[in-house]
């Protein structure tokens, strides 16, 4: 099963302009606050209408803003598990997850027979009679899942499915999501501005910045080469922009970062944190990367600590407790920043 989305609309200072296609695999939609993440899921599922373009849901078009095509949410064949739950209040779980079925013209008996196994296979067949305000967090994101599952779409769309869950539940259900997302036939895409919980349930990777597409392709791909400075910071890189000449990258600011391999025209360059040097007198060392700066934050974590280091070239060091004391960062002052070559990875813009 595919979908493909070719999705334009403008939602308030939004606009969103996204062509994406996912197939029968777990794609994670991440990108900063704002981006378009959410509304993009939500005129998939038709809860918002497109200005431009068209989406089809295993080669049925669902939604051609061309040809006035638009099947109302109910006949898309996707379900949706939204960040809030979104559980009918007067209902218990089990007519919640009992309604898509019943909405598609099967019997009473039948919807509750398969909400009531669905209810039971996700851990939660306890809480069949209880309504939505006496379940848990964690009870109510699972009851919210079966429901979207029952009726067996052929999109599965998930909003921020573990942001509403209390700490001890989440890895227990982040744990959940991934079997039965594993054994899901279909197409899922998950929006999450966790890292953490991308990687342990997609494949792919999409990243939306400001309406657009900056960055697609496999997880393993993406975090391990950004193109922008969003990714670089979520996966914990410092990400740098030049013009390759030789065994040299001329940054934007006129510096020259040395590289280990001799590359040509617009390139990315990304290094690790902890692959960065700091010292408070210039080093003599043989790094041939050097530039002098301050310290503009300290961000101390267990016995390592994140300096941001603000100078002609601006990048996050990570650094040891006893570097931190060992040369008084935390009191300011001029430091300098050493990189060696064989550090950088470079790659094409």
């Amino acid at each position: 099963m595919t979908m493909t989305a070719d999705i334009e609309l403008t939602l308030g200072a939004l606009h969103l302009q996204v062509d994406v296609a996912v197939g029968d695999e777990v794609a994670a939609v991440v990108g900063p606050n704002g981006a378009g993440k959410t509304t993009l899921l939500r005129a998939i599922a038709g809860l918002e209408p497109l200005q431009r373009g068209r989406v089809t849901v295993d080669g049925t078009v669902v939604e051609d803003a061309a040809s006035g095509v638009r099947l109302p949410p109910e006949e898309r064949r996707v379900g949706v598990v939204f960040q809030e739950h979104r559980l009918f209040a007067n209902m218990s779980a089990l007519d919640n997850v009992a309604f898509g079925l019943r909405a598609r013209g099967a019997s009473r008996t039948d919807s509750r027979r398969r909400a009531a196994a669905w209810l039971e296979r996700l851990g939660v067949g306890h809480v069949a009679g209880r309504k939505p305000a006496k379940l848990s967090g964690g009870e109510a994101q699972r009851v919210a899942l079966a429901r979207a599952l029952v009726t067996e779409p052929a999109v599965l769309l998930l909003d921020e499915p573990l942001a509403a869950v209390d700490a001890s539940a989440r890895a227990e259900l982040r744990h959940l999501l991934h079997e039965e997302l594993a054994r899901y036939r279909g197409s899922r895409l998950i929006v999450t501005h966790d890292p953490i919980e991308a990687a342990a349930l997609a494949g792919q990777l999409l990243v939306v910045e400001d309406g657009r597409v900056t960055q697609s392709g496999p997880l393993a791909e993406v975090t391990a080469r950004p193109r922008t400075r969003w990714v670089a910071t979520m996966v914990g890189l410092n990400l740098l922009h030049g013009t390759g000449d030789g065994p040299v990258v001329r940054l934007g600011g006129g510096e020259v970062l040395a590289v280990p391999d001799d590359v040509h025209g617009p390139v990315f360059a990304a290094f690790r944190p902890n692959a960065v040097t700091l010292h408070r007198d210039r080093p003599a060392g043989s790094a041939r990367n050097v530039w002098p700066g301050r310290v503009s934050e300290l961000h101390p974590a267990g016995d390592r600590a994140r300096v941001r280091f603000e100078g002609a070239v601006p990048l996050v060091a990570e650094v040891t407790a006893a570097a931190v004391a060992e040369l008084h960062l935390a009191d300011g002052g001029p430091v300098w920043a050493s990189l060696k070559a064989t550090e950088v990875d470079v790659y094409p813009e």
